[in-house]
């Protein structure tokens, strides 16, 4: 089932509209969707290593728009939408303390949202809920998902093949780190939070 699934998306990473659904994705999981862009990115990496750096750049754009929706929810909707989501990731009681912390390390809190696989849309409300300067957040949400991406690029771009092969060798390992990466990511919110 996991091969046939990988496959699919290899499929998928080549279609026309392949780039289309980056960007839709990238935005979305900047701001409400829970699934990392990952899954879509790297897939379209390996199908078409020559232009990982530009998906690079589609994922980067992408997701600094939805960073700025998930800004905008948390700073304008918190109540009726913001709160909400931060109660579904179950860190709507610990905002309270979270928000505390952005006079002093704002910028830093959205750099490790936005590099690690700590969630990014949970930063990127609590940033807007938080009144964060929006400058520093479009700075520093530019910095950390541009480097995240491009350092992706840079390695699908000097060990690409290795990479790949060992990708679809290992299907499962890979999926299954992936993942532990991902509750990872929400564990050490819970544990900021």
């Amino acid at each position: 089932m996991l091969r046939r699934l990988y496959d699919r998306i290899i499929s998928l990473a080549a279609h026309r509209h392949a780039v289309r659904w980056l960007f839709a994705l990238s935005v979305a999981e900047a701001s409400l969707f829970p699934v990392p862009i990952e899954a879509m990115l790297l897939p379209m990496m390996f199908a078409a290593p020559r232009r990982a750096w530009f998906y690079a750049g589609v994922a980067t754009v992408g997701t600094v728009v939805g960073g700025a929706i998930g800004y905008a929810i948390g700073a304008l909707l918190y109540d009726t939408v913001g709160q909400p989501i931060l109660e579904f990731y179950d860190h709507g009681e610990a905002y309270g303390e979270f928000a505390g912390l952005y006079g002093e390390w704002g910028a830093w809190i959205v750099f490790a949202g936005g590099f690690t696989p700590i969630p990014y849309k949970v930063v990127t409300i609590a940033s807007g809920a938080a009144r964060l300067d929006l400058a520093v957040f479009i700075v520093a949400s530019v910095a950390s998902r541009g480097l995240r991406f491009l350092v992706e690029a840079a390695l699908l771009g000097w060990f690409g093949p290795p990479i790949r092969a060992f990708v679809e060798k290992r299907l499962a390992l890979v999926a299954t780190v992936s993942f532990a990466a991902v509750l990872a990511g929400f564990a050490s919110v819970e544990w900021l939070l």
